[in-house]
């Protein structure tokens, strides 16, 4: 199959030089080793991430720079400098220690986006821990099942989240903390000497849980070697200098909001703005005034929410903006469209996954972007579009879209689950990331659609088989087949179809009572937008299995029917 390839270009506008200006001329010399040049021990075999991000700068001189900017709820506001940053995350981690974690040991942080979100994850990795964001809105099943699998020593968490943790059901936790008792104890805290453990690079540092079309979310373990793909990266995709103002509206708990929203822009010594409430797009708007952020990295959900308020952004001054990236699922090309006219930058699209740990393929300050491409290949990575027996196809076919491993950003492991790692990789060495592609002649990648089940909502990464679990946990369902259904707004929604177990009569209430279920039990990013009672599910008919492709398949066309009649 050949794609039909995107025409319009939209020329890069007037950046500083940049490290990429002649693409070809830097990929031909790059090696990853370069980058580990301006980290501090990295290079003598000596590796701890959280030192990298905040001590390292404070050693050479910059403690004073601003390191955090926060604001919640309008009014309130705090600012951190590297020092600060330093000496509240060095009084964790020697509370850490003292209460006996160890490297190695898994420390789970359960916070609402926050400073003390931030530290406690640095503070964990300092002392040779792996760090295990949540994000804030999992309800119990979602908490209980990550804690189980990663068989979690300890917690750190708030009164609010706490009441979501079923203690009694994660029987490997030896120690909890409200954030309020780890500040009592950090302040008696009289230690001098650093808490920083040097580790070997392959070290594990960080687990986020990725979920998959079958079975239960999955441990993705990253190790310390990732720093050097996540430094490079941020110097030269987000395109980070010192002077600049950085907002990555991810929570910690996604990947993004770890990799891009604290290690990136962190190494790189950049001020980091993290803002604690909902999404509302005059806070929003009114947060880059403020602050005076320069570089903005969102999802394209939130940018097409945003182009849905109108004009609103012409209230602000946001002539800060120079630089604006986008992650999660494809970019439209009329969002690109609307931000170049609306805030005078370009939206530079990203591709990559929790598992591969940092940027793969990417749109340049320096480089054109051609609308509806994820961009080009980051140097030292080698990017192929495989057939189904995974050889190489020529350019603009459509296959799978394949990473020659390794890289340094690559997962070291999943969780106790060495078949399912294996499974990532072929024979002769490439990842295959479950999305289809076409790459053109320049090298531009286009994304074709999800070679499996994986749903894509919001820029956040569901999978069907986690939400049917939890619909038939409900007494009326007997069983349950979900699926991602287009949507202009969020990319997908989740649409859930259902059967009735005897005793249960289809009605409105029962629908929105089923839907309620699963926010509460899962997580509200994982409950059904939609839920439609059937009387069967269409199933193979050996093994029985629900066949969610032939459910998805009627969705779409019943809604191209509903547009037809609108037209007619």
């Amino acid at each position: 199959m050949t794609a039909i390839k995107e025409k319009t270009i939209i020329q890069p506008l007037n950046y500083r030089k940049h490290h990429l200006e002649n693409y070809e001329a830097v990929v031909n010399s790059f090696n990853w080793d370069d980058a580990l040049e301006e980290l501090g021990q990295a290079p003598l075999g000596n590796w701890n991430a959280a030192y990298e991000c905040i001590d390292r700068h404070v050693e050479d001189g910059f403690g004073e720079k601003t390191a955090l900017l926060f604001t919640a709820d309008g009014d309130l506001e705090e600012k951190y400098s590297f020092s600060e940053v330093k000496e509240i995350t060095d009084r964790y981690a020697h509370v850490l220690v003292k209460n006996g974690v160890r490297p190695g040991d898994r420390v789970f942080i359960f916070l609402p986006k926050s400073p003390d979100c931030y530290f406690t994850i640095l503070a964990a990795i300092k002392v040779g821990a792996v760090a295990g964001p949540l994000f804030e809105a999992f309800m119990e099943e979602a908490v209980k099942e990550r804690m189980v699998d990663c068989e979690a020593q300890y917690l750190i968490t708030d009164r609010t989240l706490r009441e979501r943790v079923p203690f009694k059901e994660i029987p490997s936790i030896v120690k909890t903390w409200l954030i309020e008792e780890l500040h009592e104890e950090a302040k008696w805290v009289d230690e001098e000497e650093s808490p920083v453990v040097w580790v070997h690079k392959e070290a594990g540092m960080l687990i986020h849980y990725t979920s998959g079309s079958t079975g239960k979310p999955k441990g993705v373990l990253h190790a310390h070697r990732t720093v050097s793909h996540h430094y490079i990266t941020g110097k030269w995709v987000l395109d980070i200098h010192d002077e600049d103002i950085y907002w990555c509206t991810s929570h910690p708990g996604w990947v993004t909001g770890s990799v891009y929203g604290v290690f990136a822009p962190w190494l790189n010594r950049a001020t980091v703005v993290i803002h604690g409430g909902r999404f509302d797009a005059r806070e929003w708007y009114q947060l880059i005034e403020r602050f005076g952020v320069t570089i903005w990295y969102s999802a394209p959900t939130a940018f097409r929410m945003l182009m849905s308020q109108g004009e609103i952004h012409k209230d602000y001054d946001l002539s800060s903006l120079r630089h604006l990236l986008s992650v999660g699922e494809p970019l439209n090309p009329k969002v690109i469209h609307w931000a170049y006219d609306s805030f005078k930058a370009r939206i530079h699209d990203t591709w990559w996954m929790t598992e591969t740990g940092g940027h793969l393929i990417v749109n340049f300050p320096s480089q054109v972007i051609k609308p509806g491409s994820m961009g080009r290949p980051f140097p030292g990575i080698e990017v192929g579009i495989l057939d189904e027996n995974n050889q190489v196809l020529p350019r603009g076919a459509v296959g799978k879209l394949a990473v020659k491993a390794p890289w340094p950003g690559l997962m070291k492991e999943i969780w106790k689950n060495k078949e399912k790692y294996r499974s990532y990789f072929t024979n002769n060495g490439w990842y295959i990331s479950g999305d289809t592609a076409y790459q053109d002649e320049e090298g531009y990648v286009f994304f074709n659609g999800r070679d499996d089940d994986v749903i894509k909502t919001s820029g956040e990464q569901v999978g069907p088989f986690e939400v049917e679990s939890k619909l038939i946990e409900h007494p009326a369902v007997a069983e349950a087949g979900v699926i991602g259904k287009p949507d202009q707004l969020r990319g997908q929604i989740i649409k859930a179809f259902v059967t009735l177990r005897e005793g249960y009569t289809e009605s409105k209430e029962l629908t929105e009572e089923i839907r309620l279920f699963v926010r509460e039990k899962l997580a509200a990013h994982a409950a059904p937008r939609e839920v439609e009672i059937v009387n069967e599910l269409p199933k193979t008919k050996i093994s029985g299995k629900i066949m969610r492709r032939f459910l998805k398949e009627r969705e779409i066309a019943k809604m191209k029917e509903r547009e037809g009649e609108k037209a007619v």
